[in-house]
């Protein structure tokens, strides 16, 4: 997370949008429903627009939320007043990541209740800080917390690329680390596809594809990720999505060869799904398979078992891309790789 507030009557360049004034204040509207708007510097006017601060540039996705008016920038923007910094505040920088009002931190932290208060003065938005007091674990993949600091509740609204999410975290998993990478898989779906989500959880991967696909067939095994997935479809106006709980490996026998993408977001054990997401795929349709490997073995295991089970199959797979997502403990990382299947 950037922590880093504006300081003092700064005049600094930042990124912005640029919009009629006629059509500012509902503009300004859809940023702050984006949780883009960038509260530390000052609106202006320049000539007949308005000039809106943003936190960063817009996605094509998210300016298309937008009038076709509008367009993006980089502007000088005074700020508001002083602002400290987490460093400020604790003489150092911790890690935490933001889910909705709620941040998380590592229970374990040596400072955890400082750190959760200064999380609470720097972003005024959160009111909870919680501390993980486990991994991901069992086969619904939930963590546990403790209450550092703030109101206490586990559950919250995250809103991420014009999409909310309702989540209680201590029953269904959820980070915003992988928005970018969603993001990605999202911009490589036609209207006319069919996707199989076969992790689907709260709906992070579903409810965007869903938004730019034909239909979107959501599983997965953990009854309250399917209880939230379904209340964010509502809460998302999407009509397109059939959630089903129950064990990926039975409920895509359903769906045999329907798939123009197959998600499998289960990085420490989705391999034990190939079998069925083969089964599940149409011919020339893309697996997107995620791993967690070490850095000496990337990506040839994994592409081993894929081929493997198209091979079982009778089927052949093409590798389209193999990629690292993310640094996940030392020396292992968060792969994603994709293949067509014929």
């Amino acid at each position: 997370m950037d922590d880093t507030l504006i300081v003092g009557d700064m005049t600094l360049k930042h990124p912005c949008i640029l919009i009629p004034k006629n059509k500012g204040e509902p503009v300004r509207k859809v940023i702050l429903e984006l949780d883009l708007l960038d509260k530390g510097l000052k609106i202006v006017s320049v000539d007949a627009d308005l000039c809106l601060p943003l936190s960063r540039m817009l996605s094509s996705e998210e300016m298309a939320l937008l009038p076709e008016e509008a367009r993006q920038d980089d502007r000088e923007f005074e700020s508001h007043d002083k602002f400290l910094t987490l460093e400020d505040i604790l003489g150092f920088t911790p890690s935490y990541e933001v889910v909705g009002d709620i941040a998380l931190i590592e229970a374990d932290e040596a400072d955890a209740e400082k750190i959760g208060k200064a999380l609470l003065e720097i972003h005024r938005h959160v009111k909870t800080v919680l501390g993980a007091i486990s991994a991901v674990e069992g086969e619904f993949r939930t963590r546990r917390f403790k209450v550092i600091a703030g109101d206490g509740r586990t559950d919250t609204v995250h809103k991420d690329h014009g999409c909310k999410y309702h989540v209680d975290l201590s029953r269904a998993y959820f980070t915003p680390r992988l928005s970018t990478e969603r993001q990605r898989i999202v911009s490589q779906v036609g209207e006319n596809d069919v996707v199989v989500d076969m992790f689907a959880g709260v709906g992070p991967y579903s409810i965007p594809l869903a938004k730019k696909c034909k239909r979107v067939i959501a599983m997965d095994k953990n009854p309250d990720a399917i209880h939230f997935l379904k209340e964010n479809v509502i809460l998302n106006s999407v009509d397109n999505i059939e959630a089903i709980e129950g064990d990926a490996n039975e409920i895509v026998r359903n769906y045999e060869g329907m798939a123009d993408h197959v998600i499998m977001n289960l990085p420490h054990s989705a391999d034990a799904f190939l079998d069925a997401a083969v089964l599940a795929t149409a011919s020339g349709g893309v697996i997107h398979y995620y791993g967690m490997t070490h850095e000496d073995d990337l990506y040839d295991s994994s592409l081993k078992l894929i081929s493997n089970a198209a091979e079982k199959a009778g089927r052949t797979i093409e590798v389209l891309e193999c990629r690292t997502v993310r640094s996940y403990a030392p020396h292992q990382y968060n792969v994603c790789i994709e293949v067509r299947v014929s």
